[in-house]
C-alpha cells in the first residue's frame, strides 16, 4: 500500500470518526431513552462500532506520522 493510500484512508477514517461522534451527540436523547428501556445491547453495539472506527483511525494516524511501538527483546 502506498503512502498516498494510507493518508487517504486516514482522512476517511478521521471523517467517519467525527461523523459518528456528531451523530452520537445529535441523537443523545433517543439513545439514552433506548438504554433506559432496557435496550442495552444497542448501546454496546454503538460503543463497539465507535471503538473500531476510532481505533483504525488512530492506528493509521500514527503510521502516517511514522510512530511505531518499541519492540522489547527478551
Amino acid at each position: 500500500m502506498t503512502q498516498t493510500n494510507v493518508i487517504i484512508q486516514t482522512i476517511i477514517l478521521g471523517c467517519l470518526s467525527a461523523i459518528l461522534i456528531f451523530l452520537f451527540y445529535y441523537f443523545e436523547a433517543p439513545i439514552l431513552d433506548w438504554a433506559k428501556q432496557g435496550d442495552w445491547y444497542f448501546t454496546i453495539i454503538i460503543a463497539f462500532i465507535f471503538s473500531f472506527v476510532h481505533g483504525l483511525f488512530v492506528s493509521h494516524f500514527w503510521d502516517v506520522l511514522g510512530v511505531k511501538a518499541k519492540l522489547i527483546k527478551e
